[in-house]
């Protein structure tokens, strides 16, 4: 029953529920919203983060301590998903600009994500 339910959600609704689990730190409901080889980047401070399998990802995710996600924007293009949204960090107390760009594949997972952020705020409090 639980396939039918999924594969009738739009892109958007998938990306949501993972954003939702993901700040609940309900990690078997992000885990599950993700592809086995899904492919992540994401700028950091020094280099670029990158993962092609769930597991290490999610384990990433589990001790990443990240802030809520302050959505500005959803834009919804078929299966890709784009989210605006700021990050307001407590240590060290930064807000980064971040666009997540999500391709949601045809089973209904998120089988992509590309993270371009604005870490200015980030690199200039650590001088």
């Amino acid at each position: 029953m639980q396939k039918e339910e999924d594969s009738t959600k739009s892109a958007k609704e998938i990306v949501r529920e993972f954003i939702d689990a993901l700040e609940r730190k309900d990690f078997k409901t992000v885990r599950s919203h993700v592809s086995d080889n899904i492919s992540v980047l994401a700028p950091g401070p020094v280099e670029l983060t990158r993962f092609n399998q769930a597991e290490p990802y999610v384990k990433y995710l589990e001790h990443a301590n990240l802030p809520r996600f302050e959505i500005k924007k959803e834009f919804e293009d078929n299966n890709d998903v784009c989210l605006l949204y700021e990050m307001n960090y407590r240590e060290p107390p930064v807000t980064i600009f971040v666009s997540a760009w999500f391709q949601v594949n045809d089973d209904r997972k998120i089988g992509s994500i590309r993270f371009v952020a604005d870490i200015r705020s980030l690199l200039e409090h650590k001088k």
